[in-house]
């Protein structure tokens, strides 16, 4: 009577990598995309009401922090935001997102601009305080 050689059976590898590098492309590509992107790392004061900002095409954002202003993501002092904001409309929305710690003086002259030039729709953002 002749012994039967035993097959060792393997598991085929080539498709368990495939299947890894793919799972890990999908969570490097979808951990990519950002919410919002601004000039200026603010942090925001806390809300227990309101609604998310959202994105419109005929919206300025305007950032303030305790050493500086931005416009749609560019840094400028506060007489360059001031000839900006002059090519705007008087319709336009506008967003203003101040650090919590900043100066109350600078969002003041912020909103002393916005009124001599007439600007009306005027939004302050914030983060709405999570439960």
């Amino acid at each position: 009577m002749a012994r039967k050689k035993r097959e060792f059976i393997t598991p085929e590898l080539t498709p368990l990598i495939d299947v890894v590098f793919l799972l890990l492309i999908f969570f490097l590509v979808s951990s990519v995309f950002k919410k919002d992107e601004f000039a200026l790392l603010l942090n925001l004061p806390v809300t227990e009401s309101g609604e998310g900002a959202k994105e419109k095409v005929d919206e300025i954002n305007i950032e303030i922090n305790n050493s500086s202003f931005a416009l749609n993501k560019e840094k400028l002092s506060i007489n360059e935001l001031e000839e900006k904001l002059k090519n705007y409309e008087a319709k336009v929305s506008i967003n203003i997102r101040a650090d919590e710690e900043s100066a109350y003086k600078h969002l003041i002259k912020v909103f002393e601009i916005l009124q001599t030039q007439n600007k009306e729709n005027i939004s302050l953002i914030t983060k709405k305080q999570r439960k």
